[in-house]
């Protein structure tokens, strides 16, 4: 064996190591044991039997073949674990139904065929079995696409459903961390696809592809703190519903352009402590109110700057008019969500 299939052996195996760590830490370790870290910590472990079996192939002889097969249908399994994590990870108070497990029919077929699969299935004269075999070889791959499809579609979903509303630190994590995985899970699924349309790429390519993957996908999750947080984060709570009347009063009302107004008044029209309303806030929009009332009057502020029927108005009129008192905190505003002052950001978009 040479020193580069060594490497690539060194290479190809810490991603696969890693995942299965990373999976027993979910599965065992975590003190938070919820059901999307459980599901994630199955398709860590799935995920490892498969590039597993790739890494014997490429560098074993005469792998048998119920191993080959059985590794392919681990991806039937990997697939409904997808979505099902996806939904984890979305909806609050998640349970995984009894018919969900109907999905897990197609690994279990094939699953169950390996264990009748012999090695005059991959002899080139036994043409009828290598019909069969390269059949299911595409079922097998063309059935992982569509659970990686269906599950950015869940994704994509929850997203536009939030996409009016200010969403909170632990959501937008939760976004980004979906968003990461499902990428990875398509760089994956073309890596090994590409293999099987006439070798484009070299089958070891695979295994390497999903070590890089898995290494990045952890510090994503490290990052995201990912393993800390699940579908509870998108829980209709009281907090959530306060914000959503204060964002009634403040943004559907344009309460916000008003110079006048103040985290007491606000706190009045809905009947809660000055304190509670800047807690709710910061919780839910990740801004103090200040911040959270001059980012909105900045926006409009953008607006009037570009608008062709307003071009003659002076850079004063419009902080007055978007409810600053002055003309040097609409400035300081502009600068701070900007970075560059009102009379710049219109000389440029114009």
């Amino acid at each position: 064996m040479s020193f580069l299939d060594i490497l690539l052996i060194i290479i190809s195996s810490a991603g696969l190591l890693h995942g299965a760590l990373f999976a027993v830490y979910l599965c065992f370790f975590k003190k938070k044991r919820t059901l999307p870290n459980y599901l994630l910590g199955f398709i860590l472990i799935f995920m490892a039997f498969r590039i597993g079996k790739s890494v014997m192939l490429n560098f074993g002889n005469d792998l048998e073949p119920i191993f080959i097969f059985a590794g392919l249908a681990f991806l039937l399994l990997i697939g409904p674990l997808l979505r099902w994590y996806v939904l984890g990870m979305t909806h609050s108070n998640f349970k995984l139904p009894n018919y969900y497990l109907t999905e897990l029919i197609p690994f279990i077929l094939v699953f169950g065929m390996s264990f009748f699969v012999t090695k005059n299935w991959f002899e080139k004269d036994n043409k009828q079995a290598i019909i069969v075999f390269g059949s299911i070889l595409l079922f097998i791959y063309l059935h992982f696409a569509f659970y990686i499809f269906i599950s950015g579609s869940l994704l994509q979903k929850v997203k536009n459903k939030y996409k009016e509303v200010l969403q909170t630190k632990s959501q937008r994590a939760i976004f980004e961390w979906l968003q990461v995985l499902i990428v990875g899970f398509i760089i994956i699924w073309i890596s090994y696809f590409l293999n099987i349309i006439e070798d484009t790429v070299p089958y070891i390519v695979g295994p390497i592809v999903y070590s890089i993957v898995v290494y990045f996908l952890s510090y994503k999750a490290f990052q995201l703190k990912a393993a800390d947080i699940d579908g509870e984060a998108f829980k209709e709570n009281d907090d959530t519903v306060l914000f959503n009347q204060i964002s009634k009063l403040i943004i559907g009302d344009k309460l916000y352009l008003e110079s006048d107004v103040s985290l007491s008044s606000i706190s009045k029209l809905i009947g809660k402590s000055s304190q509670k309303t800047s807690e709710v806030i910061n919780q839910c929009a990740n801004q103090n109110f200040n911040d959270f009332i001059n980012y909105h009057r900045i926006e409009d502020a953008k607006k009037l700057l570009l608008d062709e029927n307003r071009k003659n108005f002076t850079i004063s009129s419009i902080a007055f008019d978007t409810g600053f008192s002055s003309l040097s905190s609409f400035n300081s505003a502009f600068k701070k969500f900007e970075g560059t002052t009102p009379s710049s950001y219109k000389k440029k978009k114009v």
